[in-house]
């Protein structure tokens, strides 16, 4: 380790990651002009955020065992040059089904990106360090998606949507660029082999799931394709998970939830993370669609936010090193669960200033969320379950996105149908039953958190095995 330039590799694997989950919210403003352009549905357009975080949470189980079969280098490369091919082909595509393949091939790449930064910068820093730098990964994880709007909304407000593909495009080829002459090889390459049948399970499992809960949006939760995709996602779904616990190597490793935190930090941080991409899908269509704000003036109202955590994460992460991760989540879900409430409220008089504030203090709860839990249960791993607890985390957060946006746009599109001739805005209702459920969601992380058996501070931990060390050594 000692031959490895952390800086270098810290720098590189940031700013691919960075872009990389951008575009998970890169489109949400976007949205309406493509739904105009492209003369499509609102349930049909969310796909294009949907997606790319459903193929993200397929490849995360995946990104397992390629970190394990391949070397730093070869997987980097290879995870930004098919997402820089995506870019372009989405840049390019003049009709939507080309948007969403480019879509997909974009999330393909992505996918690999951020597992590879959490199991390489665990394994380069020792633990007392490991608060700092997560904060550095908590710090793309929540300003990159937060950004996303506010950057999407002032780029359609001024070009077209498809600058939005043509930005990242040269920032990903320039970071591969880079990397082939500067990034070392940090992980231990094993002989693993891969197994299909997994892949096969995991992809209609998650997929089928997905695709169940957008046919709910379009056709009803009673309707026969709605309740098949749905049945053939949960029996997919189990039957991944049990062949997982049979394998003497899994693609995806379930028993790192025998570990007491793990399965309570997953539950807190993918439901948090599914309230940040249903707010950051909603806000939008409220300010667009039904107060007529513009597309620049939505980007704008969640700038703000963004800036919070992006200011906040390497604060965090120093705190997270001294003083553990306890007493840093529980104002974080708390603050988040109180902050949803009044979104339940946003009516035709609600203003530009409101949004923006009440979305800022949610952003600040979040930052006091997501890199503390997800360090905290990291942290309880063996180095050799590292990799694998970094993708079963992304990808019940993938997951938990993907399937909850398309839950609370079903919500609010069912919801305002129903409501049509009995209240004189159904599309607001909607929206305001949607809030509701991310509420009561998030006030289920808050019970959650109570079961959670925090460890010392990394601190005190590194105190102690000094400590020893000495005593040892005399």
């Amino acid at each position: 380790m000692n031959q490895i330039h952390r800086p270098t590799v810290v720098a590189l694997l940031l700013a691919g990651s960075f872009i990389a989950i951008l575009n998970q919210t890169l489109m949400i403003t976007a949205i309406p002009p493509i739904i105009i352009e492209m003369g499509i549905t609102a349930n049909s357009a969310q796909w294009l955020t949907t997606v790319f975080m459903l193929v993200n949470g397929i490849m995360i189980p995946v990104s397992a065992f390629l970190i394990e079969r391949f070397t730093t280098r070869q997987l980097f490369m290879s995870a930004m040059g098919i997402f820089a091919i995506g870019t372009l082909v989405a840049g390019l595509s003049p009709v939507f089904e080309m948007l969403l393949v480019g879509r997909v091939i974009q999330s393909i790449g992505a996918g690999v990106m951020l597992p590879l930064m959490t199991t390489v910068f665990l394994l380069i820093f020792p633990i007392n360090r490991r608060g700092s730098v997560m904060g550095l990964i908590g710090l793309v994880i929540s300003f990159a998606p937060a950004i996303g709007p506010a950057l999407s909304g002032w780029v359609t407000g001024h070009f077209s949507w498809r600058y939005l593909f043509f930005i990242i495009f040269p920032i990903a080829v320039i970071d591969m660029i880079v990397a082939y002459f500067a990034l070392k090889n940090v992980t231990e390459v094993k002989k693993t082999k891969l197994d299909v049948l997994s892949i096969i399970l995991s992809s209609f499992g998650f997929g089928g799931i997905l695709y169940g809960v957008t046919n709910a949006g379009n056709y009803g939760w009673g309707a026969p394709i709605t309740l098949i995709t749905l049945a053939i996602g949960i029996i997919s779904l189990m039957l991944f998970i049990l062949r997982q616990l049979k394998l003497t190597h899994p693609m995806l490793e379930f028993r790192v939830f025998k570990y007491a935190i793990f399965p309570f930090s997953v539950f807190i941080g993918s439901i948090t993370f599914m309230g940040l991409i249903g707010t950051e899908t909603l806000i939008p269509l409220f300010m667009q669609n039904m107060r007529e704000f513009s597309a620049f003036q939505a980007g704008m109202a969640m700038l703000p936010g963004a800036l919070v955590t992006g200011l906040l994460a390497p604060v965090i992460g120093r705190m997270f090193d001294r003083h553990g991760g306890k007493w840093i989540v529980l104002p974080g879900v708390v603050i988040i669960t109180l902050a949803t409430v009044p979104f339940i409220f946003i009516d035709t008089e609600t203003t530009f200033v409101f949004i923006t504030i009440l979305y800022a203090i949610r952003m600040f709860g979040l930052a006091l969320i997501m890199m503390p839990i997800q360090t905290a249960a990291l942290n309880q791993l063996p180095n050799d379950l590292i990799p694998h607890g970094a993708a079963m985390d992304g990808t019940m957060r993938m997951t938990a996105a993907s399937v909850g946006t398309a839950v609370l746009v079903s919500v609010m599109t069912s919801v305002e149908s129903m409501a049509e001739n009995h209240v004189a805005r159904p599309d607001i209702l909607g929206v305001n039953v949607s809030f509701a459920v991310i509420a009561v969601l998030a006030l289920c992380t808050i019970i959650a958190y109570f079961f959670i058996k925090f460890d010392p501070s990394p601190a005190k931990v590194a105190k102690v095995e000094r400590n020893r060390s000495d005593k040892e050594f005399k």
